[in-house]
């Protein structure tokens, strides 16, 4: 399971419609943007450390987590965190678990954040999505487990 995680001063992200855009995660004010990756190997077990790292990470401002400042996170599905582009023009997607494997471990993350007291809004599984956000730093930090 791998995780790109951005401190942000607010985020959103649309999932694309046939009708134009709507949107259907919003953070607003300092917190975590966090795109997440699973891929084939991954578990449940994961997924409840990665959240409970992404509640304890100190990476807002004066050093404080999510669950010290009572900040939000918002929590988006990216398969195209395990792409390989080492050989060759396109990226292969070899690595990154289909949607039946990846989506219920997405989906463990946003619940065990939830357990642990945490406000999360999420994307759309398999959909099409436009994120927007301010980056606070920057400051990125890729997070394995």
């Amino acid at each position: 399971m791998r995780a790109v995680v951005q401190r942000v001063d607010g985020a959103s992200v649309q999932a694309v419609t046939g009708a134009g855009t709507e949107t259907v995660g919003e953070i607003v004010g300092e917190g975590l943007c966090v795109l997440v990756g699973v891929t084939h190997e991954d578990t449940v077990e994961q997924a409840r450390r990665l959240a409970d790292k992404l509640w304890s990470i100190r990476m807002l401002e004066g050093e404080k987590s999510c669950s010290e400042a009572n900040a939000p996170l918002l929590v988006i599905s990216q398969f195209t965190l395990y792409g390989d582009a080492r050989k060759g023009r396109r990226p292969t997607w070899n690595a990154a678990a289909p949607g039946p494997v990846a989506e219920p471990l997405v989906d463990a993350v946003v619940a065990r954040l939830r357990e642990l007291g945490a406000k999360v809004e999420t994307g759309r599984f398999g959909a099409e999505m436009r994120v927007s956000l301010t980056n606070h730093g920057p400051f990125t930090v890729l997070l394995d487990f």
